[in-house]
């Protein structure tokens, strides 16, 4: 088999420096799409379910809401684990899957069981989905500033002019926010004119919530012509909340919420802030990115789109980032490659002192980037990432050491013959190459039977160390499949007899 591959090679020379050229291109396609991040998602495959439940205590929240969701997630398919967090006010729910999951199987899943519990909590209270990301989604971060704004008209920035823009963006999963006021329509109701009048606090919230919708009242048709008649009733301001009717006295005297409470904009009752450099309280913003979307794509998108977000802002209000993911990508990605680019001229170096022929190092040290960019166009394929574990671990050693043996043995044989003709340096290429062919192939072998057993690893460790395995062994393949190939057939072109 090995002996058949040289022999083709050497015979269709042309067919290979092709498929080299083949590779290049497919190469540089794979890297200029490949996701890069700084480091690997050691996240397991899970899925949230949020619930907000106001006015419940930790307790409550525990035996109302989350023990409910909790016990209707039991037995989803290929689930390894199920585990609640109850605090106030609020019920997280953690549905971890196998690693192989699809994440949206996952969540169809999670979504059905969602309806069964629903049945099961407190009237009002209704669990939703987290997004779907996971914390190592985390890729940027910024400020909300402004010195005239109040905390209340930067939150109301936040949620209604920056975050639907970000939401729009590719790969963004969710924008979440910290610190700020949310903006309320506050009734002050006044307890002694409200016993003056004979009127409850329910009566209030009641007419409130009756007198704050739209409706349509069917149409009317006159002169040819259809009018469509609707009832405005929808609240805007502070004036239309005061107007609105509580109850008639007797003789037909309307009783206003004027009358007996005072409305005013006032925030939500909050339960922490933000602050920033010691200058006082400012608005956090945070992009979580989808799982499995390119972490550098999605942060040079969320820049761009935060350049015109800024044209837009009212003035003097800015967005200041203080955490890029993007640039911990770009230092990890260039300390990466700085140390493949000098490991590469430290190879090329060395190869020259114990070969003595510029000719033969420089055939070897080709291999270097091609193992690379087949070991690049493999990770698209299969959908590995780019980052310190599985790009650190190369190691040019191993993917010269076939390439090595074999250029060695052809600089041997050309100085112990004296073969001149084309026909005779042909059939002294493929011997060489036949002759170290095999014990290259199984070396190669060796190298990658080190490697298989972190395949079998499970959880943190398998997501931490197998992209790192197969990054290797793929890189690996590829300077075998061209120490076999590729590198007789270069060799025969450009090495020369020497005396």
């Amino acid at each position: 088999m090995i002996e058949k591959l040289i022999t083709s090679a050497l015979r269709l020379r042309i067919g290979v420096i092709a498929g080299t050229c083949v590779l290049v291109a497919a190469g540089a396609w794979a890297v200029a799409n490949l996701t890069v991040d700084a480091f690997p998602d050691l996240t397991p495959n899970q899925v949230d379910v949020l619930t907000i439940a106001p006015g419940l205590s930790p307790s409550e929240v525990e035996n109302l809401v989350s023990y409910p969701v909790e016990t209707a997630m039991m037995g989803l398919p290929r689930t390894t684990k199920v585990r609640s967090l109850s605090k106030a006010g609020i019920s997280v729910v953690t549905i971890s899957f196998e690693d192989d999951v699809d994440l949206y199987f996952a969540r169809a899943q999670v979504q059905q069981r969602m309806q069964d519990a629903t049945e099961a909590l407190p009237e009002g209270i209704r669990p939703t989905l987290g997004p779907a990301g996971t914390p190592m989604g985390e890729v940027y971060q910024y400020l909300v500033e402004s010195d005239s704004a109040s905390l209340i008209d930067l939150k109301n920035i936040q949620e209604y002019t920056i975050k639907p823009l970000l939401r729009t963006i590719p790969g963004v999963a969710d924008i979440s926010a910290w610190g700020g006021m949310v903006q309320q329509f506050q009734v002050q109701v006044d307890p002694h004119r409200l016993a003056g009048y004979g009127i409850t606090i329910e009566d209030v919230r009641t007419v409130l919530g009756d007198n704050n919708a739209n409706f349509g009242a069917g149409y009317i048709e006159t002169r040819g012509e259809r009018l469509t008649v609707r009832g405005l009733g929808r609240v805007g301001n502070e004036a239309d909340i005061e107007s609105v009717v509580i109850a008639t006295r007797a003789g037909g005297t309307p009783i206003f919420v004027r009358d007996v409470a005072r409305v005013v904009i006032g925030p939500m009752p909050r339960e922490g802030a933000v602050s920033r450099d010691g200058r006082g309280e400012a608005l956090s913003g945070k992009v979580i990115m989808l799982k499995g979307a390119n972490g550098r794509n999605v942060v040079r998108q969320v820049e761009a789109q935060l350049t015109l977000v800024r044209k837009i802002l009212p003035a003097g209000v800015t967005v200041r980032p203080f955490y890029s993911q993007g640039d911990v990508v770009d230092h990890t990605t260039r300390t990466v490659f700085t140390n493949l680019a000098e490991g590469g001229l430290l190879v090329v170096l060395v190869l020259f002192v114990f070969l003595r022929n510029i000719r033969a190092s420089l055939i070897t040290a080709s291999v270097i980037p091609l193992s690379l960019l087949f070991a690049f166009v493999a990770m698209k394929q299969f959908g590995v990432s780019a980052n310190l574990m599985s790009l650190g671990a190369l190691d040019f050693g191993l993917l010269v050491d076939a390439s090595v043996v074999m250029v060695e043995n052809f600089v041997r044989r050309l100085e112990r013959s004296g073969a001149t003709e084309r026909q005779d340096r042909a059939s002294l290429f493929r011997t060489a190459a036949v002759e170290v062919g095999r014990p290259i192939v199984f070396g190669v072998c060796i190298i990658i039977a080190v490697y298989v057993p972190i395949f079998s690893l499970e959880g943190l460790e398998g997501r931490m160390f197998a992209p790192m395995a197969f990054t290797v062994c793929v890189a690996v393949l590829g300077s075998l499949l061209l120490a076999l190939t590729y590198v007789p057939v270069l060799s025969s072109l450009l090495l020369r007899h020497v005396k």
